[in-house]
């Protein structure tokens, strides 16, 4: 016999109630006392499982133990268990860990008719001898007793409550009561389902028959519910989580104890938790977003070189940057097409507080009408605009840094109006959302209208131009500056060359004064064009010049048929030189749709067509 076999059979033998030592996890009677195997019918050398004990009671002794296991000790009057002879017991059993190994348990049972029989062998002849007297102490004990169990279950955290077969409240605890605002008055005797769960939290009504307590006591089940809401008194619901047991009076199923608690800060939590996740996934979505949006720019080939130039209004173009970047307040840049004008907002943005943020460029006449709102404020997957995810903005994207809008005059006069609301409330909300983001941008916008405000109030709402024309800054045309034609030629070459893989070829004194003659109507922008077909063109250590002559040259008529695939070519081709000259602006008196004499609309369709992109025009 080993020593565990010891150390339980002296447990047992020392309790004069039928005791046993049960093996939870083998279902293994360990050891009985005489008692017990009188008691229950088998021989101490060849004890049976003890499920066989249990019969159909296996569930209401689950419970039990689950209750042994949480509160370290349990009794229950609620298994009725079979003797070898098939004949069923009722009895109480008592349970307590045992430490000696794990999964044991020491129970002992006892015989609750024989019980009753020496109870009431015991009282009648008591009473017989002591009287009335003796009677009323007994009431007193039974009235403690009862007073006890009442201790105990007020002594639970979790709310708990019974209800008989009609549905009835029979008893409520403390801790229910303090959860629900509802008192014993108000409940027992009631029917609870129509005080504490009468109606789902969507407002929809809960009937009797759907409800898992009421399942409990009509079909014996035991109902264990992770989501539901409870019914204050105050007319709150409470979010709960409970499970519902069936309970039996000798074998007849009585009604149902429910046990359950307030998961309120759980859900809470959960919520915050949530929030946070999507503010997480809306940030990755916005860093995505200026991650491709960087990736973009730096592909591009536009001309990242600093501010070059000897002139005047050089000079004072740097001199008001520098009066400007350190602040917050808004630039208005203006000039023809080719000046420089986001030259001048990258170098604002490079000094100032906000460089660490990304400047987002938005050209306000490259994108169609129809989806400048969507580009500028973003969009939500399944909006009104069928967008398929969800989208940051242009605006959402500077949050932090700076939003530099090129061209801002071909900004359609509905968007002007909410741009300015966004810039005042500093609060975006995408189409489609009914939320709205905090905003902390530092807005640069670019125009080639004059800076008048009759001129621009043309195009440009009043209120937004009085806005956005707080610090204006003017950038000169080369025409004006002639003396910085030298540097920018030289620089421009060098960039030519190394792009091309060929060596500098040097600029004669002819060469310059024909670039410094020039009336440079494309500005900068021309000037570094016709620089780089330069570098191709000279293939000796001389530049060779080519500029335009302002007239097309006279050639003879000859009559041609060309195929439509030349004619398409030759149209595309003129395509991508009007968005060129234009920098990519589609609409407005300055646009390549005026260009090419063409409505707006016919022009984005070309270029749909086409299939031209950004790079094609730079």
């Amino acid at each position: 016999m080993t020593q565990l076999a010891l150390s339980a059979d002296s447990i047992v033998a020392a309790v004069p109630e039928a005791a046993i030592v049960l093996n939870t996890h083998t279902d293994d009677i360990v050891t009985a006392n005489d008692a017990a195997c009188q008691l229950l019918g088998f021989q101490r050398e060849t004890p049976p499982r003890f499920s066989r004990l249990l019969g159909a009671q296996v569930q209401q002794f689950l419970v039990f133990l689950d209750e042994l296991d949480t509160r370290g000790a349990a009794w229950t009057r609620q298994v009725e268990l079979k003797r070898a002879d098939g004949h069923g017991l009722r009895c109480e059993i008592r349970g307590r860990p045992l430490r000696i190994t794990d999964h044991s348990v020491f129970l002992t049972i006892v015989d609750l008719d024989e019980l009753d029989r020496r109870t009431h062998d015991t009282e009648v002849a008591r009473l017989q001898r002591a009287g009335v007297t003796e009677w009323k102490r007994a009431e007193g004990f039974f009235a403690d007793l009862e007073r006890r169990n009442q201790l105990i279950l007020n002594a639970a955290g979790e709310g708990i409550y019974g209800l008989n077969a009609e549905g009835k409240a029979t008893f409520v605890n403390r801790a229910a009561q303090e959860m629900l605002g509802w008192t014993t008055d108000d409940l027992l005797g009631k029917d609870i389902h129509s005080i504490l769960h009468h109606t789902h939290v969507n407002g929809d009504h809960y009937h009797h028959h759907d409800c898992p307590i009421y399942k409990s006591f009509r079909f014996e089940q035991v109902n264990r519910i992770e989501d539901e809401v409870f019914w204050r008194k105050d007319g709150k619901p409470i979010p709960v989580e409970y499970i519902s047991t069936p309970i039996y009076d000798h074998q007849i199923l009585a009604g149902a104890v429910v046990i359950f608690r307030d998961i309120s800060e759980r859900k809470e939590s959960e919520r915050k938790l949530r929030q946070a996740m999507q503010e997480v996934a809306d940030l990755r979505d916005r860093l995505e977003q200026e991650n491709a949006y960087l990736q973009e720019e730096i592909n591009t080939e536009r001309a990242h070189h600093a501010i070059i130039g000897t002139s005047t209004a050089i000079a004072q173009t740097l001199a008001r940057i520098d009066l400007v970047a350190g602040t917050d307040a808004t630039v208005m840049i203006s000039g023809e097409h080719g000046t420089g004008k986001s030259l001048v907002a990258k170098e604002i943005h490079k000094t100032s507080p906000r460089s660490r943020r990304p400047l987002i460029h938005f050209n306000c006449g490259s994108v169609l009408p129809s989806e400048v709102e969507a580009e500028l404020f973003g969009q939500v997957r399944g909006g009104a605009s069928g967008a398929k995810q969800d989208k940051p903005g242009k605006l959402e994207l500077a949050h932090g840094g700076t939003l530099f809008l090129d061209d801002v005059e071909d900004l359609p006069h509905d968007v002007q109006g909410k741009l300015l609301h966004v810039l005042q409330t500093k609060s975006v909300r995408r189409l489609g959302d009914v939320r709205e983001k905090p905003l902390d941008i530092r807005v640069i916008a670019a125009t080639t209208l004059s800076l008048t405000k009759r001129s621009a109030s043309e195009q440009l709402r009043e209120q937004l131009y009085m806005y956005l024309n707080l610090f204006p800054i003017t950038c000169a045309p080369l025409r004006e500056r002639p003396e910085d034609i030298p540097p920018l030629a030289a620089h421009l070459l060098e960039i030519a060359c190394a792009k091309l893989n060929r060596p500098v070829p040097a600029i004669t004194e002819r060469a310059m004064h024909r670039l410094q003659s020039y009336r440079w109507p494309g500005n900068v922008r021309e000037l570094r064009n016709v620089i780089e077909r330069a570098a191709i063109l000279s293939t000796k250590d001389k530049l060779r010049i080519e500029l335009s002559s302002g007239a097309p040259s006279e050639t003879k008529s000859v009559d041609v048929v060309k195929t439509e695939a030349e004619i398409q070519s030759i149209v595309r081709a003129n395509v991508i030189a009007a968005m060129r000259s234009t920098n990519g602006k589609v609409s407005g008196p300055n646009g390549a749709a005026s260009l090419l004499d063409i409505r707006p609309t016919t022009l984005y369709s070309r270029i749909k067509a086409f299939q031209i992109t950004h790079a094609d025009w730079n």
